[in-house]
């Protein structure tokens, strides 16, 4: 079924643990996701990355939120829709108006003052419409020029009560160790900065970036205030490796139409993998 982000927010802190937001750039991996979410009995969200829309052209804004939604009413286990960074109160109001309920406005890339006013305007509009609002404040950067002593880039818990104060954001993505795409060694998540962030706000806390962090970290940064937990690049990678194990499968297959079955084909490949993560992650 259908739900809001916020209502999953809440089931996830009542819990103390934190749901898994998949990025999904189509159907296939809209519906891997929302089926190993009703398989294992887990609340997930189905999250958009704008440029899917604007740069990949994988799908629209408005098409993706009725595909989710009406995905979303095939299963008893709450499902909601996101969407990641964006960065202009215009962009985010295509997709408020587009359907969707909770969105990113990131303003992580500016002074603190800015990012505030930049979030404030953006949350003043989507108040209105009922839409959650996500900010940012440290920096998560790419992951290949992630470096576990550049702490100076970590969300500062004193900020962090500033910004929320002043924002009105309704969930904070910090930055404590992790990175967006593939780290070259692997993360080590600054658990008690996030005792610090956690005290210091009373909003959910989401962490980005989450290929690659070793799961007993994960499952301390959830014990200890994250509740959204943001899944992309691994996923998307399996996604490629399935689409090159159908093709090679194929490859002597003389049906000129075949390509008809590699939906299905690349949905038994991924959904397990969600089930997986789900399982091991969620204690919902």
């Amino acid at each position: 079924m259908y739900q809001q982000v916020s209502e999953i927010l809440r089931m996830a802190e009542q819990s103390n643990t934190a749901v898994i937001s998949f990025i999904c750039q189509d159907y296939i991996m809209a519906r891997s996701v929302v089926y190993a979410a009703e398989k294992t009995n887990t609340p997930a969200l189905v999250m958009l990355f704008p440029e899917h829309v604007t740069i990949q052209k994988t799908t629209g804004i408005a098409g993706y939120a009725a595909m989710v939604k009406e995905l979303a009413e095939e299963v008893k286990v709450p499902i909601g829709l996101h969407l990641d960074h964006s960065y202009s109160l215009e962009a985010l109001m295509k997709a408020m108006d587009g359907g969707f309920e909770s969105v990113m406005i990131d303003g992580s890339s500016y002074a603190l003052k800015k990012n505030i006013e930049i979030t404030r305007e953006v949350v003043d509009t989507a108040h209105r419409r009922n839409v959650f609002v996500e900010g940012e404040i440290g920096h998560v950067g790419a992951a290949k020029d992630a470096d576990n002593e550049k702490k100076d880039l970590y969300t500062k818990p004193d900020a962090a009560e500033l910004f929320c104060r002043e924002s009105g954001a309704d969930m904070l993505a910090v930055s404590i160790g992790n990175a967006h795409g593939e780290y070259r060694e692997v993360p080590k998540l600054d658990i008690g900065r996030l005792k610090e962030i956690q005290a210091a706000v009373s909003v959910p806390l989401v962490l980005h970036g989450g290929s690659g962090i070793p799961d007993d970290q994960l499952l301390l940064a959830f014990q200890n205030g994250i509740r959204k937990f943001n899944l992309g690049t691994d996923y998307l990678k399996r996604y490629y490796q399935a689409v090159l194990s159908f093709s090679e499968e194929n490859r002597d297959n003389p049906d000129p139409v075949k390509i008809i079955h590699m939906a299905e084909y690349v949905q038994e490949k991924l959904q397990p993998y969600v089930e997986e993560r789900l399982n091991t992650l969620c204690k919902f």
